[in-house]
């Protein structure tokens, strides 16, 4: 079970034990050992509890195949301004990709001139 070998796995990398990861997200080591041996398998508020205690997606967790990719942007400034984005009118959104798309383009071509140089 995926899910097991991922959580015993994080919480080794962290350097965590049962205990200490059990106190992190609100339960006991026995849960937690019960996770990682595969004898049952965490709530959806537990995984989502243990996905932002390691900073990884709950589809990592989940899923074999899954990248083990950040829940949280390291940049919190933008993070916060990337979540007002929502409540703008869809063309005021399509404009803000077309500015970023232009801000891409121009470091790329940027980059590229400095390699030619």
């Amino acid at each position: 079970m995926i899910i097991a070998e991922r959580i015993k796995a994080l919480r080794k990398e962290h350097g965590w034990s049962q205990g200490e990861l059990a106190a992190k997200i609100g339960t006991d080591g026995r849960q937690i050992s019960r996770y990682e041996n595969g004898h049952i398998t965490p709530s959806a508020e537990v995984l989502i509890r243990l996905a932002q205690t390691f900073d990884v997606s709950v589809d990592y967790l989940l899923f074999d195949d899954a990248p083990k990719r950040p829940l949280t942007v390291e940049d919190r400034e933008l993070a916060e301004k990337l979540q007002q984005v929502q409540l703008l009118t869809d063309e005021d959104k399509a404009s803000i990709l077309h500015i970023l798309d232009a801000l891409v383009a121009k470091s790329r071509i940027k980059s590229f001139a400095q390699g030619l140089g």
